[in-house]
């Protein structure tokens, strides 16, 4: 649990947790096997060990205010619709099961550190080609972005959405009407590793929570539920 206390992501505080038990087994079988000798060898492995684990796991803090709580550099739209950003996909998985209604996906998509974003904010997606009615680009369409500021690699150079696949059940046709389907959600469920996506923002400043003052009351409301 110490692990945890000083700060360390969850995946390594877990992982040193493992790493010590099996070397503690490790001592435990080296003193039946080769006594005294034995057990200090492997202890000194032990300390190594755990020395390894913990610079492994320096607290990720490198993207944080200073204080914590000053959101004057929150980065707000610094790309738009005329000049969006180009991430590429780093992998499209989907995260329900055979029998869920409905597709919902997990999307990591890699901006090299060049977007920055808060927890909270929002990207902006422009899906591929033109609108039938006019010809004219598709528009943007917001998704929350279902990361951390560091990503989930914790590399501070990825970001993910969790996106449901939008499709239309017609009665009449007793099937689904790919007329009607999401162009820009069936685009992001669609895409592979490689895959390019035109992006703007972030958006989205007045969702982050104000944290300066501790006693601050919170109204919650469930935005985003349609």
């Amino acid at each position: 649990m110490g692990a945890f206390l000083l700060g360390l992501p969850t995946a390594v505080a877990l992982s040193a947790i493992f790493s010590g038990v099996v070397a503690a087994g490790g001592i435990v079988s080296a003193i039946t096997l080769a006594g005294k000798k034995g057990g200090i060898a492997a202890l000194a492995a032990l300390f190594a060990l755990t020395a390894i684990e913990f610079l492994k796991g320096k607290k990720q803090d490198f993207l944080e205010a200073d204080p914590y709580w000053d959101q004057s550099e929150v980065p707000v739209n610094v790309y738009k619709n005329k000049a969006p950003f180009t991430g590429k996909v780093v992998s499209t998985k989907r995260i329900v099961g055979p029998k869920a209604t409905g597709e919902t996906c997990h999307i990591v998509i890699n901006h090299d550190g060049d977007f920055p974003y808060w927890e909270g904010q929002s990207w902006g997606v422009i899906p591929p080609g033109n609108r039938e009615k006019d010809g004219k680009p598709h528009s943007v369409r917001l998704y929350s972005i279902a990361s951390s500021r560091y990503g989930d690699d914790m590399t501070g150079k990825t970001g993910s959405l969790c996106v449901r696949r939008a499709t239309y059940w017609c009665p009449e046709l007793k099937a689904e009407d790919p007329a009607k389907k999401g162009i820009c959600s069936n685009f992001l469920c669609d895409t592979q590793p490689g895959d390019e996506v035109k992006m703007t923002g972030p958006a989205g400043k007045v969702m982050l929570m104000p944290e300066e003052d501790p006693t601050t009351d919170y109204i919650m409301v469930a935005t985003g539920t349609g």
